[in-house]
């Protein structure tokens, strides 16, 4: 099984130390939540673990199958199998839904097999009508221009026909619930259960203990000051819902930590 193991993290940005030490493991076949307030970093951890060029890591790894990829650019990163679910996806007008999936999954083609031609249009268009069906979407939503126009709801049920179609083993889901309202967030958490699977591990980053009434966590980590301050079950993100994050501060103190 494939996981993903973060030991000492380190990283900021523009000189600014965000993440001051996180140590966490994902393995395939696991849901972890990540919670916390807004400002102590777990967006920032997402970024990093797919390599955006604007965060410097200035100590720890990130090994994936027994590999640093901390000098990997982030499309390598995909390419081995991670995959990041943006809070914010981005629209690209004039490129559909479905040109822009078949693109990504040929480039994984090729970087694999540079005499790849690319996946047949016939066995591309069968893949994805499966993978909608699973997904319970309307097919034609695979002509639309990806996110132009796109709802809240919409943008993020497009990241989840990413992640189904490109089929990576480790997941990450940056504040998916963000924006949704209940309709939504139900449609979308419904996509993220249709996929779970033993060859799928997710990181789900959340503000809010709702998206865990649906998808149900094995583990919960809280984030505080750019660290893991605290590890549990599913009863952990119930704890927070009931008495914030003030009893956490107390046990955990950044200062003299």
């Amino acid at each position: 099984m494939s996981e993903i193991v973060i030991n000492n993290l380190h990283a900021g940005i523009d000189g600014n130390e965000i993440l001051k030490g996180v140590n966490l493991e994902v393995e395939q076949g696991e849901v972890h939540a990540l919670m916390g307030p807004n400002g102590t970093g777990k967006s920032t951890l997402a970024y990093v673990l797919m390599g955006h060029p604007k965060y410097e890591v200035t100590d720890g790894e990130i090994i994936f199958k027994g590999e640093n990829i901390l000098e990997l650019e982030p499309d390598e990163r995909a390419r081995i199998g991670l995959f990041l679910a943006f809070q914010y996806p981005v629209a690209i007008p004039g490129v559909s839904v479905a040109n822009f999936l078949r693109t990504a999954i040929n480039a994984r083609r090729k970087a694999d097999n540079p005499a790849d031609k690319g996946i047949p249009i016939p066995e591309f268009r069968k893949m994805l009508k499966e993978k909608m069906d699973l997904l319970k979407m309307d097919h034609a939503f695979a002509g639309r221009y990806l996110n132009e126009g796109f709802s809240g709801g919409e943008k993020k049920r497009a990241e989840i026909l990413q992640m189904a179609t490109l089929q990576p083993e480790i997941a990450i889901l940056d504040e998916t619930d963000s924006g949704l309202d209940i309709d939504a967030l139900r449609i979308v958490s419904d996509g993220v259960n249709a996929l779970r699977s033993e060859d799928l591990g997710v990181l789900v980053i959340t503000h809010y203990q709702r998206i865990l009434n649906y998808i149900k966590p094995d583990f919960v980590h809280i984030m505080l000051d750019g660290r893991i301050a605290e590890s549990g079950g599913p009863e952990l993100a119930l704890t927070l819902e009931e008495q914030g994050y003030d009893w956490l501060r107390e046990k955990f103190n950044p200062v003299s930590a």
